[in-house]
């Protein structure tokens, strides 16, 4: 299979060497990264536009450029024929994205969105105790993702990341969109939407550093959602409250927890002695290929990938005009 992968950030660095780790040895890139000699060395062929691409063809493109250009090379690829592994978040917007959708069909693409939060064994296992019913119906959730995001890449300048510059489809909301996604995955379709999304600290940037959302799913589930790019130390959580019970997932202590009504007690359920954050990347990568091997649709595939995009930018949305969104 011949794959190519479009830019080379760090996720585009990530998924080259994963694509390795998998045996996938016709793999190219293409990027204005200066760091791609480094490739070339290892045999791996690069271009510096698509349109040097296209003239070999390849059967899949990963796709992790800035994310306000996703779409428009996503229409460029998948109109060549390519299937299309699309890292989150889509884009920075709706435009153009019924277009891409239109050459998919047409083409009867395999298609998925980059969100390897659905590959963590506690949110796989939250979805599966949710599946079961485990705690009853489901009444509210509460959901956090903090962390201070100069401290995410210190071998480089935060403020020419994608996720600081408006332009280059960043801000708080669309970076850290794995919450909005899971939560989808979890419950289905939202209503009703009202929002707080600011700046509200001194880092250098242009986009939201803050936001607090409440939604509302069609089936009466009520999700508190925050999210912020400058809390230290770091929190990423989930509390799940049912008629029967709760679910609790914390990121740092790497474990579930279920507590039963009428048992009164919690019960602690160990993912993995020691968590290789990697795995999920390996992970949806495999499967994803296996998916265009088999001709299978994802379970994230792009067409599915637009609710929860849509989601992120009612969050949007009802904080600029200060009201609650209907959600179509």
């Amino acid at each position: 299979m011949k794959i190519l992968v479009v830019g080379y950030g760090s996720i585009g660095k990530r998924h080259v060497k994963n694509l390795s780790s998998l045996n996938q040895t016709q793999v190219s890139v293409c990027s204005k990264n200066k760091e791609t000699w480094k490739l070339e060395k290892k045999g791996i062929k690069t271009f510096t536009t698509i349109e040097q691409a296209l003239k070999e063809k390849h059967d899949v493109a990963i796709i992790c450029n800035e994310t306000s250009l996703h779409i428009k090379t996503a229409i460029k690829l998948a109109d060549n024929g390519y299937h299309i592994f699309l890292e989150k978040p889509i884009s920075n917007s709706l435009k153009n994205i019924p277009a891409l959708i239109k050459i998919i069909k047409r083409k009867k693409l395999i298609t998925m969105v980059g969100c390897n939060m659905r590959f963590h064994h506690g949110i796989k296992l939250m979805k599966s105790l949710i599946d079961k019913n485990e705690i009853g119906r489901i009444l509210s959730v509460t959901v956090e993702n903090g962390s201070f995001m100069p401290d995410w890449h210190p071998w480089e300048d935060y403020q020419i990341s994608y996720a600081s510059q408006k332009k280059l489809g960043g801000g708080v909301v669309l970076t850290q969109i794995h919450e909005i996604d899971y939560l989808y995955w979890f419950f289905g379709k939202v209503d009703d939407i009202y929002s707080f999304t600011e700046k509200l600290t001194d880092l250098q940037i242009d986009v939201e550093d803050y936001s607090g959302s409440l939604l509302k799913f069609k089936n009466k589930i009520i999700a508190e959602l925050h999210l912020d790019y400058f809390q230290k130390p770091s929190v990423r959580s989930c509390k799940i409250i049912g008629t029967k019970g709760q679910i609790t997932w914390n990121w740092e202590n790497n474990h579930v927890q279920i507590f039963k009504n009428k048992d009164k007690k919690w019960v602690t359920k160990n993912i993995e002695k020691k968590f290789d954050r990697n795995k999920m990347f390996v992970d949806e990568l495999q499967y994803f290929l296996k998916c265009v091997k088999k001709r299978k649709i994802p379970m994230n595939s792009i067409i599915d990938g637009l609710e929860p995009q849509k989601i992120a930018l009612a969050i949007k949305k009802s904080s600029k005009c200060g009201k609650k969104i209907r959600m179509k």
